[in-house]
């Protein structure tokens, strides 16, 4: 297609946004609510994902070692567990250690405990991490099995738990993000076919003059996308308002913690890239939906 002819539709959509006035506010109110519902979702969800990441990289197993086992022994069981496909790496951890890390963990009540020190009654540790968080419970149970291994902690039954959440709330968000876009571009198509039907007889000369469906369609994909893209500049500046206060003000409060949210920058850019294309989508697939059903034979 010539270029002259691609400015000419682009003309021609223009003419159709300004001078169907109320349809085009319609229109493009339909993609900024949706938008704006599917923004806030998306930024929720997002750094709710990130929370979950981080409590999953915090999931570890603590492979207490009989205190019978020699030195050769402890060497030949982390080499064992090592072999298990699923663990990512193996950290020794003396009874020295772990009491040192009691007595920082309880604060002022821990210092009881330096009494121990002569005559430590805890084990030695590995600190066991998998490559994938899920497969905590699988690469424990089988640890269990080995020689030398006092007892296996892992959160057992909290961390079913809470990986059953996780995964719950990530399919709930990707469901509810995925309505909203539907129903988006069932908003708009209708909208944009109330428009279509007020110009159907114009529709039908251009087939009469010998027009293609491809010529026809033209204005109305570029009205769709102009459409999309000024629904999405209110949920972009909105969002970005929101989400900057709403940083600063959380932020403090996370000091300190394990949590922690996606940064102001580059997050809400991705955001915004995000929108703008799913608003592009969405008017330009309501707008061929709406008009393919005036362009068949």
């Amino acid at each position: 297609m010539k270029i002259r002819t691609i400015g000419r539709h682009a003309r021609d959509s223009f003419k159709n946004i300004s001078r169907n006035g109320w349809m085009t506010f319609a229109s493009v109110s339909a993609v900024t609510v949706t938008l704006i519902l599917v923004g806030v979702f998306f930024v929720i969800m997002m750094n709710l994902n990130r929370v979950a990441e981080t409590i999953e990289d915090d999931v570890q197993i603590r492979v207490h070692i009989d205190v019978a086992a020699t030195p050769q022994d402890q060497q030949t069981l982390k080499s064992e567990i090592e072999r298990i496909p699923e663990v990512k790496n193996v950290t020794f951890s003396s009874k020295k250690d772990e009491l040192d890390n009691l007595v920082s963990s309880l604060g002022e009540e821990g210092k009881s405990f330096k009494l121990f020190e002569q005559d430590n009654p805890l084990n030695d540790v590995f600190i066991v991490k998998t490559k994938n968080p899920t497969d905590t419970m699988k690469v424990a149970k089988q640890i269990e099995k080995s020689t030398y291994v006092a007892k296996v902690k892992y959160g057992q039954g909290k961390v079913e738990k809470l990986f059953k959440f996780i995964k719950a709330s990530r399919n709930v968000g990707v469901v509810l993000i995925i309505g909203l876009f539907f129903t988006a571009i069932f908003l708009i198509s209708n909208t944009i076919k109330i428009t279509i039907i007020a110009r159907r007889r114009e529709i039908k000369i251009m087939r009469l003059v010998g027009a293609t469906n491809t010529f026809i369609r033209w204005p109305f994909f570029l009205e769709g996308l102009w459409l999309g893209f000024l629904g999405s500049i209110l949920p972009i500046i909105l969002i970005s308002i929101a989400y900057y206060r709403a940083y600063d003000y959380v932020t403090p409060y996370l000091e300190g913690t394990f949590i922690k949210i996606l940064p102001f920058d580059p997050f809400v850019y991705q955001v915004s890239g995000i929108l703008i294309l799913m608003g592009a989508l969405i008017g330009v697939w309501g707008s061929l939906m709406s008009v393919r059903k005036f362009l068949k034979v």
